[in-house]
């Protein structure tokens, strides 16, 4: 990492921090929002940890790093304020400094399945999607290349889990615009999906994998030992074959770019053609024998996280399931099978991980962002709306408790929340799912692209909310600041909403809605 010269930025860069260049040259404008909200927080949240572990940032300094690395976030709701801040906090305790560079740990503590400096591959995607916003860059940079360069030379642990690393890698581009990261990581990433293709894909051109090795072991429709074709890996590979066929395009290379293409358009057919159950309107696994699983699993959501799905009715109805109480809908989260299957909650008492029914954090990240992508790039949406976002949303962010305290764990009963692992300190910080980009980029809807627009989409419900305001997030190298505020007094920038790019107003509306403007030049 190079230093800085002036005394200040040389300081930042041995806390592990960069300046972005230009930003020593000119004076950041105020923020909207101070940090009084983030502090008093992480006070809260300090006072109750024990703080057993301590990797590269240490709670006595968490409240100083976070100020500096993160988007602040105010809104009149305390349950998805609070859960935002201590996502954070419980996100950068897994933030570790090694030789291999800086990597992020899902669990806590030291796994006998884990990598190279206790790392896992399986939420990797998750990882990345929330570290994007991270104001330095080098967090999540390093950690991709710790596992295309140093896990790939040492542990070989990259394809331990299912992954959509290449779709992650490209939302990183879209939001930090670092083109020479693209152009210098395509060639490995290129090998990486052929090596996936090596392994998993069947002669149809579709991918399989055993339920575990999607991080989905005791589910209803898999098993340890079972090659099923799944709409996970299938709807990843979707995913990553999408996001390399743009990043070609980035780089002006047009003959990977019809490569990559034609693979994503094929797999889309594919997975429509042999998942999709026209009887039950659902996506589902087919078995290795032949034919598809009896129960609909809240895995069949998962295709709507990559847009896969064409925008007909048809598809559309699967959402009905969601909200249904004898489907997906339960007191404490969404179910990862649906409720009314004979073999829901009846396979986990074996191993201790159970993906037949109970509440998972990350596949109901999986979950919002597909129903976040319905509502704001579908005409269909089969009764789902921003209220329905939001309602899930917050029982969302209300499930992060155990014993009346801020608590993030492994996985939960659906009826009572009880997390399933108990007292186990495997459990605790579980980082293993995503929450601030479900804030950012769901709810506030601050839409990642690659050109030169800020786009906003909230699908916070009209007249739920007076005022919110999602402030100092690093977008396209401007300091970009969202904020809805109703009668105009709340924030002083006037009424309705506004996006502000370095401190400057570049786009209104008087209502919640879509809303574009363009980047100053």
């Amino acid at each position: 990492m190079q230093l800085r010269t002036k005394p200040f930025l040389f300081f930042l860069s041995l806390l592990g921090w960069t300046v972005p260049v230009g930003v020593a040259a000119q004076q950041a404008p105020a923020p909207v929002l101070t940090a009084e909200h983030l502090r008093a927080s992480v006070a809260r949240f300090n006072a109750l940890d024990q703080e057993d572990v301590i990797n590269f940032v240490p709670n006595a300094q968490a409240a100083d790093w976070l100020t500096q690395q993160v988007p602040r976030f105010e809104c009149p709701d305390s349950a998805l304020q609070e859960t935002y801040y201590y996502r954070w906090w419980t996100y950068r305790k897994h933030l570790k400094q090694t030789p291999d560079g800086f990597v992020f740990t899902e669990f806590i503590t030291p796994m006998k399945h884990a990598g190279l400096h206790n790392t896992i591959s399986s939420a990797l995607g998750h990882h990345l999607n929330e570290g994007r916003w991270l104001h330095d860059p080098q967090f999540t940079e390093q950690y991709t290349r710790f596992w295309l360069y140093a896990d790939a030379k040492k542990t070989k642990k990259l394809h331990a889990f299912s992954s959509w690393l290449q779709d992650a890698v490209y939302g990183m581009y879209l939001v930090n615009q670092n083109q020479a990261l693209v152009q210098e990581l395509l060639p490995v990433l290129s090998a990486d999906y052929r090596q996936w293709e090596a392994e998993r894909m069947l002669p149809s051109g579709m991918f399989w994998q055993y339920d575990v090795r999607d991080a989905m072991e005791e589910s209803i429709s898999g098993g340890r030992k079972v090659k099923n074709v799944r709409p996970t890996i299938n709807s990843y590979m979707y995913g990553n074959a999408t996001a390399m066929a743009a990043m070609a395009r980035l780089t002006k290379n047009d003959t990977l770019e019809r490569k990559f293409s034609r693979k994503a358009k094929q797999l889309r057919a594919d997975v429509q053609r042999t998942l999709w159950d026209d009887k039950a309107s659902f996506f589902k696994v087919q078995y290795e024998k032949g034919g598809l699983c009896e129960a609909r699993e809240e895995l069949g959501y998962i295709p709507w996280y990559f847009s896969l799905p064409a925008d007909k009715p048809k598809y559309a109805k699967q959402w009905e399931q969601l909200t249904d109480p004898a489907g997906f809908q339960a007191p404490w989260g969404i179910t990862t099978a649906e409720r009314r299957a004979p073999g829901f909650r009846t396979h986990g008492s074996g191993h201790g991980c159970e993906w037949d029914g109970a509440v998972w954090p990350y596949a109901t990240t999986q979950t919002l962002k597909g129903l976040a992508n319905l509502l704001t790039q579908y005409k269909h949406h089969d009764g789902m709306s921003p209220q329905v976002y939001y309602s899930e949303l917050r029982k969302y962010a209300l499930s992060h408790q155990k014993n009346g305290v801020p608590y993030l764990g492994e996985y939960q009963d659906e009826k009572n929340g009880e997390w399933l692992k108990g007292d186990n300190p495997r459990s605790s910080y579980y980082n293993h799912s995503g929450f601030a980009d479900l804030i950012i980029t769901g709810l506030v809807g601050l839409k990642p692209r690659a050109d030169n627009v800020v786009e906003v989409f909230p699908l916070v419900p009209a007249g739920q909310w007076d005022y919110f305001c999602l402030d100092q997030v690093r977008y396209h190298g401007r300091m970009i600041s969202v904020i809805w505020d109703k009668t105009g007094t709340k924030y002083g920038k006037g009424q309705g909403l506004r996006i502000l790019a370095d401190g400057k107003e570049i786009g209104r509306a008087n209502e919640l809605k879509r809303l574009t403007a363009k980047l100053p030049g």
